[in-house]
């Protein structure tokens, strides 16, 4: 059986695709997924990945002549289509491509491009992600999987000795979230922690938090120059990977960098605020969920966290403000130890 996978566009659902993809690999078919560039390299970490191909797409708009282009390229090649997105674009090119078998949930108006489709549960009751995207599988039993991401020595040791850094001698922290502002930990939460670590620190994330991490690095550096690699937007997704992959422990906010790290199963403390550990848990045995909501200890009400809003509505953001760095350090201490 010869599959296309379509994948999602964010970093952390693409990881929280690997346990469908790994059912898909064990029962005997030969997997390739279709992703943008900005995720490709996820599924690149995953051995069960017999090929990747990269979408020559855009966000934004069908972009009907370069997924038709696309299509006639493939057409023949797969006997069926696994499509993990819910959007109409992300179902055309099966459909162009005249794969026979084209599995995906009800959604956009949809389903004459679909032949096997799933109902699409309401957000009230929908399982957690990887549950969902495992359900595309067709097997009912999804409990107890966890994503697993893995690179090659070769891979690993070259992004490590690209930016002088040793295996297990310095600490992540990833303190952006594409989403927005009321899923981030502050920046001076963020330094005051750095300072009181013994460890290097390394920052990860996108070249739009460049300005945000040098937030962090600063105050850190003023006292001990060099402590803090400020590393955001330098680093390839491949060189980021292998730097999660190689780190002590991680810190972060509810971001796809923290799913990175929950499938590595590197040490990490994961920090919620206005959405849920609830719903994309960081799968890891070794990792500590901070979420004022669940916290005994913190009296104050949070009556509106999960809010879910890319900004805080309120103009407070309590839910991450209230979470102290002695109380990160804590949960860091208790991992590393």
């Amino acid at each position: 059986m010869r599959s296309l996978i379509i994948a999602p566009q964010w970093i952390g659902d693409a990881v929280m695709t690997e346990p469908l993809l790994r059912r898909l690999a064990g029962r005997g078919e030969r997997l390739t997924v279709g992703a943008l560039p900005w995720v490709a390299p996820v599924y690149r970490a995953m051995p069960q990945v017999a090929e990747v191909l990269e979408f020559p797409f855009a966000h934004g708009g069908l972009q009907w002549k370069a997924r038709r282009s696309l299509a006639r390229q493939i057409e023949g090649q797969f006997d069926c289509a696994y499509i993990c997105p819910n959007s109409l674009k992300s179902a055309l090119l099966p459909f162009l491509a005249s794969i026979p078998n084209r599995i995906g949930y009800l959604g956009e108006a949809r389903v004459g491009l679909l032949t096997h489709r799933l109902k699409n549960p309401p957000k009230t009751k929908r399982p957690g992600m990887v549950a969902f995207y495992s359900a595309l599988s067709g097997e009912t039993d999804l409990a107890n999987d966890r994503p697993q991401l893995q690179l090659d020595a070769g891979t690993l040791e070259a992004s490590l000795h690209q930016f002088g850094l040793q295996s297990g001698r310095y600490v992540v922290m990833a303190p952006g979230a594409e989403f927005g502002p009321a899923k981030r930990w502050p920046a001076a939460h963020f330094a005051e922690l750095a300072q009181r670590l013994e460890q290097t620190i390394v920052l990860l994330g996108s070249s739009k938090e460049f300005a945000l991490c040098e937030e962090i690095a600063a105050p850190v550096n003023a006292q001990a120059v060099g402590k803090c690699l400020n590393l955001a937007g330098t680093t390839t997704l491949t060189q980021a990977l292998s730097l999660i992959a190689a780190t002590r422990c991680m810190i972060s906010n509810d971001s796809g960098l923290m799913h990175v790290a929950a499938a590595f199963g590197v040490p990490q403390v994961a920090l919620f605020g206005s959405s849920s550990p609830l719903h994309t848990p960081p799968l890891n045995a070794k990792a500590a969920v901070l979420w004022l909501k669940n916290e005994p200890a913190y009296h104050d009400t949070l009556d509106c966290a999960p809010c879910f809003e890319r900004v805080c509505p309120l103009g407070h953001t309590r839910c991450l403000v209230d979470i102290t760095p002695d109380a990160v350090l804590q949960r860091l201490l208790a991992l590393m130890s």
